[in-house]
């Protein structure tokens, strides 16, 4: 079976407001050149331009989607708070939470977002692909039921979750979101609930500033169902994989899901606005590899990965073509213009070992702790 590629121009059409990286313009703070957030269309745009001059793209299934609908959204999200969302979007845009500003038309844009990973894990779970990339625009994983934030307006993994469940084509799901901030929004929906497995690799205190420690572990049914690593910054290329390999993928041996999702942010890379943590393109292939090896012994290979952050324009390009080219175990490359000099500039070997020390005292808590 084919590699899915889910994407709609549509959601490059999302329109954050008049912000200097995460400042608003005011007082002191001079817009930008570009304007706007760091999230912006290009970086996801730039990757689906880079497939499409590669030819990775014409080795993948590519398909769009419909927007989520109301019934899936109300799984997750109030109606109230639906309804403020829609009314402030079509008065034109605005902001209702913290850094999610929108224009009009906003809310059809974040519901096509959902959809489009709703249907790739419809397509993956029901059989109809191996595996799956969703380019989602905006984000999801910060939001919470009825609070947006961190430029995420709906919980697109959450929504995609309660409709595969809902139809029956999967129980268990673990979410893994090594995206550089604390998926905050995901772990708050199923943070009492057992058929969800989440685990947040992250930069500690970076954004959310107060949550992503190692001592949330969840609670009532879901306790030992939730695990955050946060790594402090420069963390570098080997201390990623290394924690993949001592802490997430046991998890997901012990959890045995049916279906594995990544949030798949690119904002670990060495050069984003808004992380210090020197990953690198090939950070993000090792790591797609050790899930999908994962996913093949554990759920017939059944993993889909849903774009989040990442914000450099010039380098998550390579980064996303790496991970999709690994996915699908095209031949076709994008060879990472950055990768000899992001090498010499990893962590040194006492600094690295420092960081592995850092990785197996997480890894003795949980498994001393598993809930």
């Amino acid at each position: 079976m084919a590699t899915g590629f889910f994407f709609d121009e549509k959601c490059f059409w999302h329109a954050g407001g008049n912000y200097a990286l995460t400042l608003p313009v005011g007082d002191l703070v001079q817009p930008l050149a570009a304007g706007g957030l760091p999230e912006s269309p290009e970086t996801k745009r730039r990757l689906k331009n880079l497939m499409d001059v590669t030819g990775l793209t014409a080795d993948l299934d590519v398909r769009s989607a419909a927007p989520a609908t109301d019934t899936m959204l109300k799984r997750v999200h109030p109606a109230d708070f639906l309804a403020k969302f829609k009314e402030v979007s079509d008065a034109g845009g605005g902001e209702i939470g913290l850094r999610t500003p929108f224009g009009k038309g906003g809310y059809e844009i974040a519901a096509l977002s959902a959809g489009i990973a709703t249907e790739a894990l419809r397509a993956v779970t029901s059989g109809d692909l191996q595996n799956a990339y969703a380019l989602s625009r905006p984000p999801g994983h910060h939001c919470l039921p009825d609070w947006p934030n961190g430029f995420c307006l709906l919980a697109n993994i959450a929504v995609a979750i309660e409709e595969v469940q809902a139809q029956g084509l999967a129980k268990r799901v673990a979410v893994l979101d090594w995206d550089v901030h604390h998926g905050n929004g995901t772990e708050a929906i199923y943070y009492d609930r057992d058929d969800v497995l989440t685990l947040s690799l992250h930069q500690e205190h970076n954004y959310p500033l107060d949550t992503g420690d190692v001592a949330d572990r969840g609670k009532d049914a879901g306790l030992g169902t939730n695990i955050n690593i946060p790594l402090p910054p420069g963390a570098g290329h080997n201390t990623y994989l290394h924690a993949m390999d001592k802490i997430v993928l046991p998890a997901l041996h012990d959890f045995k899901p049916d279906v594995i999702i990544v949030a798949c942010g690119f904002d670990a890379g060495a050069f984003d606005p808004l992380s210090r943590m020197l990953a690198t393109a090939d950070t993000f292939r090792q790591m797609t590899k050790q899930v999908m090896t994962a996913a093949d012994s554990l759920c017939d290979g059944k993993l889909l990965l849903v774009h989040e952050g990442g914000y450099s324009e010039a380098y998550v390009p390579f980064c996303g073509h790496a991970v999709i080219e690994e996915l699908s175990g095209s031949d076709i490359t994008a060879e990472d213009p950055m990768a000899a000099s992001l090498t010499l500039r990893q962590p040194n070997a006492r600094v690295e070992a420092f960081f592995a020390t850092l990785v197996d005292e997480m890894a003795d808590i949980f498994a001393s702790q598993p809930g």
